[in-house]
């Protein structure tokens, strides 16, 4: 059926309180990938909506969706995987246009987590986990990724302060990406200083610094067949290779020393289908939920070999301007993590580095790039390469 390209990319601002309705909010993001893509609603035959169900109050929102944006009476599917929502959207509107039955796709992703308060997210997410035997007895995210830093650390020696890097990397970007919900500088200091919000206890070994928030926003990837893609863009980027993975939803079915798996497992399928390896990767987006979660995915990814991720950040190779640049719009340690859209902002930035309009994050000269999406505590896998 020839190849698969993306054609159009858009997100809205994440921010943390969104004033308007969840549908005004898909908005944003479509319409900055309907201009990027220069395209009208006429060309799209079949729609995709991605969210994490129970944040918002609308019940089945594709059709609410599909008739605000103008995509009716194409059809329309409902799709979650938790915080990989919108890559596993990718991953079918591939499947769907590889399959002959549609030829452009809208994979459009949201969330507005705003609509209900800060603990009754947390028992949310909670819920993601197994609601028999793990998540009546309190288990949440940070606590979860807790017990994976704790992990790394007792196996590799890891220590906070590697950690901590990896925030101060991310601010670093946070502060030139205007999309991003956190734009002030981070410093190494503030993790050691009491005063400093950066420093506060969550669940140890991981501080406020170490997690990203919750945010509300959207993002929109189109997605076209090949002679689709050519005809209608001036510079498609090409689906190269596409993983996915699950895992046991208990963690007592998992070994905790060895990272989440299923980023590994994704990222072995990517690499095969598109027939390159780690080190032909030229920028990286990467889950960073956590900070402990950007130093697996480091390891994972087979960008590091196992408990040399802390080398990595340390001698500064995943910046800009290093071996493997990754997370350079500051990731969502910076950005926020509003669950629906977050796939479907780190595909935006890898398309945007590809064709060469990251603007200030711009790495020199990409070619292939890397987009690595976890839903819940690894329960859901996605890893996506895309080309020129």
């Amino acid at each position: 059926m020839g190849k698969v390209g993306i054609i159009g990319v858009g997100q809205s601002a994440f921010v943390r309180g969104y004033p308007g309705s969840i549908r005004e909010l898909a908005f944003e993001g479509f319409k900055e990938a309907m201009l990027d893509a220069q395209i009208s609603t006429r060309e799209i035959d079949a729609s995709i909506i991605c969210s994490a169900p129970e944040y918002d109050k609308q019940r089945s929102p594709a059709g609410v969706f599909a008739e605000y944006l103008g995509l009716t009476p194409q059809p329309t599917f409902y799709l979650e995987s938790l915080c990989s929502s919108s890559s596993t959207g990718l991953k079918v509107a591939y499947s769907l246009i590889k399959s002959g039955l549609h030829d452009v796709v809208a994979v459009v992703g949201f969330q507005k987590m705003s609509e209900i308060s800060s603990a009754e997210s947390q028992e949310r997410m909670g819920r993601g986990a197994d609601i028999q035997w793990e998540s009546p007895f309190g288990t949440m995210m940070p606590a979860y990724y807790a017990m994976y830093a704790n992990a790394h650390m007792a196996k590799y020696g890891t220590t906070p302060d590697d950690l901590a890097r990896i925030r101060v990397k991310a601010a670093t970007y946070g502060q030139i990406n205007d999309k991003a919900v956190y734009r002030k500088p981070v410093t190494f200091d503030m993790f050691s200083d009491p005063e400093s919000p950066m420093s506060g206890p969550v669940a140890s070994p991981l501080r406020v610094g170490d997690c990203c928030a919750n945010a509300d926003g959207s993002s929109c990837v189109l997605v076209a067949g090949e002679e689709k893609a050519k005809a209608l863009s001036k510079k498609p980027v090409w689906i190269l290779g596409i993983g996915a993975a699950s895992a046991t939803v208990n963690l007592a079915g998992r070994d905790l020393f060895t990272g989440l798996t299923v980023g590994q497992e994704a990222g072995e399928q990517a690499y095969k289908m598109a027939g390159v390896t780690p080190k032909d990767i030229d920028v990286a987006e990467v889950h960073d939920c956590f900070t402990i979660a950007e130093l697996m995915a480091y390891e994972n990814l087979g960008f590091a070999k196992p408990g040399e991720g802390k080398d990595l950040i340390g001698n500064k190779e995943t910046y800009k301007e290093g071996s493997i640049p990754v997370n350079v719009d500051g990731g969502l340690l910076s950005k926020g993590h509003p669950i629906g859209a977050t796939g479907g902002s780190q595909l935006r930035t890898i398309v945007l580095q590809l064709r060469g309009e990251a603007g200030e994050m711009q790495v020199t000269d990409p070619e292939i790039g890397l987009v690595h999406n976890i839903g819940g505590v690894g329960l859901y896998g996605n890893v996506t390469i895309l080309g020129r």
